[in-house]
C-alpha cells in the first residue's frame, strides 16, 4: 500500500463512498475481526468523529465568515469617516493649508503646473 498523505483532505466522492461502505457492512450480520482498527465498534466511533469534525469546521467557517464581515464592514465604515474628516479639514481650513497636508492631503500649491509642450515641426 502506498503511503498516505494525510496532509490534504480526501474527496467527497471518496468520503461518500466510505460512507457507503460502512452503511453496507451494517448489514452484514456475521462480520467479525480480530483486527481492532476494522471492528464493527471502532469504524462507527470513527464515523461519529468525523461526522462531529465536519459539523465543528461548518460552525466556525460559519463564525468566521460572519467575523470577516464584520471586519470588512468596519474596514469600509472607517474609510468612510476619514474621508468626510479631509473632507471637513479642506472646507475649513483650505486645500492650501499645513492642517490639509498634515491629515494627509497634498497642498494645492505643491502641485505641479502643467507645461505647454512645444510642437515640432517636421520637415519633409
Amino acid at each position: 500500500m502506498a503511503a498516505q498523505d494525510r496532509t490534504r483532505r480526501l474527496s467527497p466522492r471518496l468520503i461518500s463512498q466510505d460512507v457507503d461502505s460502512l452503511h453496507g457492512l451494517q448489514t452484514i450480520t456475521t462480520y467479525d475481526t480480530t483486527r481492532t482498527d476494522a471492528s464493527a465498534t471502532k469504524l462507527q466511533q470513527a464515523y461519529q468523529a468525523m461526522l462531529t469534525q465536519q459539523q465543528a469546521e461548518t460552525e466556525k467557517l460559519t463564525l468566521y465568515r460572519a467575523a470577516a464581515d464584520a471586519a470588512r464592514l468596519a474596514e469600509w465604515e472607517f474609510h468612510n469617516a476619514v474621508l468626510a474628516m479631509k473632507d471637513v479639514v479642506r472646507g475649513q481650513y483650505g486645500t492650501d493649508s499645513d492642517q490639509a497636508q498634515a491629515v494627509g492631503l497634498k497642498k494645492k500649491s505643491d502641485r505641479k503646473r502643467p507645461t505647454r509642450r512645444k510642437s515640432v515641426a517636421i520637415a519633409s
